[in-house]
């Protein structure tokens, strides 16, 4: 029976995750998130960004304070490393295997990374270690690949 994938309260699951995920990256680039910065990172509105992180403040996932910034909380830090992992894994993974262009594989990660279940990720964690180990099997499969 397929599992169901848990939604959040505040609604697309997927859109928290791309917040959250977005919000860490700010932070680990720039030492901060700003609802500017996030507005042009996710290229929205400043006004549906600040409704987002207002709902998210609230979810506990984080702490905002109006024309001050944010800060995630434990919590939403968690998550959002979790949410960057799973981005970083399926992105090496399709990399190795596929060798595609940056553009299609970040493309395909984005529509992935929300929908993948935790077995599958284990499975791809698995290979692409398998991958990393041993380049005769990589070659291989890329010339099957192409």
């Amino acid at each position: 029976m397929p599992q169901k994938k848990q939604r959040s309260a505040l609604g697309s699951s997927a859109t928290v995750e791309d917040y959250l995920e977005r919000i860490l990256e700010l932070i680990n680039v720039k030492g901060y998130a700003r609802v500017v910065d996030i507005a042009a990172a996710l290229k929205i509105s400043q006004a549906s960004v600040t409704n987002m992180v207002q709902r998210l403040d609230g979810e506990g996932l984080l702490k905002y304070e109006k024309y001050r910034g944010l800060v995630l909380t434990t919590a939403g830090e968690t998550l959002a490393r979790n949410i960057a992992r799973r981005h970083e894994l399926l992105t090496d993974f399709l990399t190795l295997l596929l060798g595609l262009d940056d553009r299609v594989i970040y493309h395909d990660v984005e529509g992935m990374e929300h929908h993948i279940s935790p077995s599958t990720l284990r499975a791809i964690a698995a290979l692409t270690a398998q991958l990393r180990r041993r380049p005769a099997l990589r070659a291989e499969l890329a010339r099957a690949v192409v």
